[in-house]
């Protein structure tokens, strides 16, 4: 038998084929994050700060928002470290905790969008009702669904692939640990794996990209209904900001984990999309239209002093 060392920490290589490139990334990675972080906090100072926006619809975005501070830390604060000419090498643990992490905050968020698109849908289809049916006790049990169904999907996945023997090569070609990569440095068959975590990947986001689906067609049909132009109108800007949301956040999960051939310059691109640019843009398009938003956030930056009277 052969004497087989057991792996103790890897080493990231990065993004491939952008060798030569660091500055020049860490510097634009950088300012993505530094954006992320920025325009998230500032919904969230928004929403706290005007008791007006202390409704169902902005508390999910609040809990959007605080996902959407943490989401992009999984991943970018290594990246940023390597990039800047320190170490590459990640422990064991910390690439567990990376590849947890990163799935935990990804399928609340999915979780947390299709909740978000079920508010819209009672408040469009059932006006008269919203406040009842989307209770502060709704709210909560909602609210706190998606993060514990996420915890589930994400210690799934987590144990489905640390659950392999890791003791040949340690380089992990990717600038964080995530499942496609880590499959391929296991010291066993990984062929039944990677189907089960593929069903499960796809399955989990294609069962709420339905449910979303669902609630907008009940959403579009309601909305028809309307007689005045300006109601309908109304009604559409009120859904907009979630619907680019969503297919922000769901092309890159098609493009990373569905296609039968994986590409990892493709991949790498599209997945910092993913993490840094969608989290960073995500505050935009909830306020650039949203005119309560952009009334509190100059209220709260008054108050706070960062804008003059």
């Amino acid at each position: 038998m052969r004497n087989r060392s057991v792996v103790t920490e890897f080493v990231l290589l990065g993004i491939p084929n952008t060798e030569g490139l660091e500055t020049m990334l860490f510097v634009l990675f950088l300012s993505f994050y530094i954006f992320t972080l920025m325009g998230n906090l500032l919904i969230l100072l928004a929403i706290i700060s005007s008791t007006r926006l202390h409704t169902p619809m902005y508390f999910f975005l609040c809990k959007l928002s605080i996902f959407d501070i943490f989401f992009p830390s999984v991943s970018s604060p290594k990246m940023l470290f390597y990039l800047s000419g320190n170490s590459r090498a990640i422990s064991y643990v910390g690439c567990v905790s990376q590849l947890f992490f990163y799935h935990f905050l990804g399928c609340t968020e999915c979780f947390l969008y299709t909740v978000m698109a079920y508010d819209r849908f009672v408040a469009i289809c059932f006006p008269l009702r919203y406040t009842i049916i989307m209770s502060h006790r709704v709210c909560a049990i909602l609210a706190a669904g998606t993060s514990f169904f996420g915890c589930i999907q994400a210690t799934f996945l987590t144990t489905l692939t640390f659950q392999l023997p890791y003791c040949g090569p340690n380089e992990v070609d990717y600038y964080f640990c995530d499942i496609p990569v880590m499959l391929k440095l296991a010291c066993a068959d990984t062929s039944a794996l990677e189907m089960v975590g593929f069903i499960s990947v796809g399955l989990m986001p294609l069962s709420c990209f339905l449910l979303i689906l669902t609630s907008y067609s009940c959403i579009v049909c309601s909305i028809l209904q309307i007689r005045s132009a300006e109601g309908r109108r109304r009604a559409f800007s009120t859904c907009s900001a979630h619907l680019t949301a969503i297919l922000l956040f769901y092309m890159p999960v098609v493009l990373i984990y569905l296609r039968p051939t994986p590409s990892p310059w493709l991949d790498a691109t599209v997945q910092v999309l993913n993490n840094l640019v969608t989290p960073m843009l995500n505050p935009l398009i909830y306020s650039l239209r949203n005119k309560e938003v952009k009334s509190s956030l100059r209220k709260a930056l008054h108050l706070f002093g960062f804008l003059p009277e």
